[in-house]
């Protein structure tokens, strides 16, 4: 019993010395260096002719979390999950069928008309796809 309780105990010692040594290195040297040319160099690796700085220790707060989602306001219409998901599943058959129709008249353009009426429906078809790629 006396064996185990010395045990955790140096296991206590070595973990505090550890979290210590590990905090002490937290904050690294920093080094200025101007060479010949007047140009500034900062780093953490001495080099010859260089200068220690000695840096006041930064202080550093955690950014504020940001909001997941926003509330919705008050009196806002809700809807069921069912009602949400046909709205959806029109909404994609919407998109598909103009992609559709949008690829065939690119492939009418592709023969003979405009640069521009061709780069048109690329554009548009692109926007497409892209919309149905947002879609849950």
């Amino acid at each position: 019993m006396l064996f185990i309780k010395s045990k955790i105990k140096l296991l206590q010692g070595a973990a505090v010395a550890f979290a210590f040594l590990a905090s002490t290195n937290a904050q690294s040297e920093i080094y200025k260096h101007v060479d010949p040319q007047g140009r500034v160099t900062y780093s953490n690796v001495p080099m010859k002719g260089a200068i220690r700085l000695n840096l006041d220790p930064l202080t550093t707060v955690p950014a504020p979390r940001r909001s997941v989602s926003t509330p919705s306001p008050a009196g806002f219409p809700r809807i069921d999950n069912d009602t949400q998901k046909k709205r959806d599943d029109t909404r994609r058959k919407i998109l598909e069928e103009e992609l559709s129709a949008e690829e065939q008249l690119l492939a009418e353009a592709a023969k003979g008309k405009s640069r521009d009426e061709i780069e048109l429906h690329e554009k548009n078809i692109a926007a497409l796809k892209k919309e149905l790629a947002n879609l849950k």
